[in-house]
């Protein structure tokens, strides 16, 4: 039988999110692998792969939190907003910038907030991706998004360069973070390095370093059960004749919650289903076949 399960993957900089995928498609002789939540190929750190029919939990890892280090260099500008792209202004004001000053810039991005998405990134523009556009010479107008940004620490400052740690919301664009820090100094900045440390619960600490491990290692000791995957969500542990009611796509008794939440459904202490919590109901959502379980 064919491995299923989450890995942890602490990507290297320079392949692309899909590389890991297809290394582990090989390693694991399965299609369906995917992963939830790219990093850009300049970019390291935490990639979590859902392998197998744990591919359809993904959905349920890409809204978690994430925690990043970031590299900024203030005094430049490019296109994309990080060390990938052109230069388009250059700037020496940043002598003139203190520590003060840039733990003020930073602190205004705290909370929630209306982020503009970089003009190189996968959103969408009248149809088409705003990179496609931009690589055009167009400037797409993109429309801010609500993200949240709880912490910006300051861990290193040699000026132009100073690192940062940021925990933040799923969607938060991290290039942007440093571009806006660039744009309240006035003086530009671009990020230049950038490491995904966390990702809800799970660490990169804990990841597999492609390379440093053969694939019997990566397959047998360093993939975790799908369960994994819905250990943030809410449990709902149902009888014989709960299942048997909800598997037929019946909704059941279920008072905890009132909020439409996720809930993980075990049954026998097997991952059995996803339901939606609804007005003291459940309501199935996806359930997993018996092969499944």
């Amino acid at each position: 039988m064919k491995p299923v399960g989450l890995l942890l993957v602490d990507k290297p900089e320079g392949p692309t999110s899909h590389d890991i995928v297809d290394i582990v498609r090989r390693v694991t002789g399965h299609r369906r692998v995917g992963h939830a939540g790219t990093l850009d190929p300049f970019a390291s750190g935490l990639l979590l792969l859902c392998v197998g029919w744990t591919t359809r939990l993904a959905e349920y890892l890409v809204t978690l939190p994430k925690t990043y280090r970031a590299v900024i260099r203030l005094g430049e500008r490019t296109d994309t907003d990080d060390r990938t792209g052109t230069v388009i202004t250059r700037s020496d004001d940043w002598r003139a910038v203190d520590a003060e000053q840039v733990r003020r810039a930073l602190e205004r991005q705290l909370g929630e907030i209306e982020q503009r998405p970089p003009a190189y990134s996968a959103k969408k523009v009248a149809g088409q991706r705003a990179h496609t556009l931009a690589r055009r010479g167009e400037s797409p107008e993109l429309q801010p998004k609500r993200v949240a940004i709880w912490r910006l620490d300051v861990c290193e400052m040699s000026l132009p360069s100073l690192t940062v740690e940021i925990e933040c919301s799923s969607g938060t664009y991290v290039r942007a973070v440093a571009r806006d820090l660039g744009e309240a100094l006035g003086v530009g900045a671009h990020l230049t390095g950038l490491r995904r440390l966390r990702v809800g619960q799970f660490d990169v600490a804990d990841a597999l370093e492609l390379g440093r491990e053969g694939p019997e290692d990566l397959v047998i000791a360093r993939l975790r059960p799908p369960e994994a995957a819905v250990a943030h969500l809410r449990r709902a542990d149902l009888g014989a004749e709960e299942w048997e009611a909800l598997r037929r796509g019946e909704p059941v008794e279920w008072r905890e919650v009132d909020a439409e939440d996720p809930v993980a459904v075990f049954v026998e202490g097997k991952l059995a289903a996803v339901a939606l919590a609804r007005e003291g109901e459940l309501w199935p959502k996806k359930v997993f076949g018996a092969e499944q379980r």
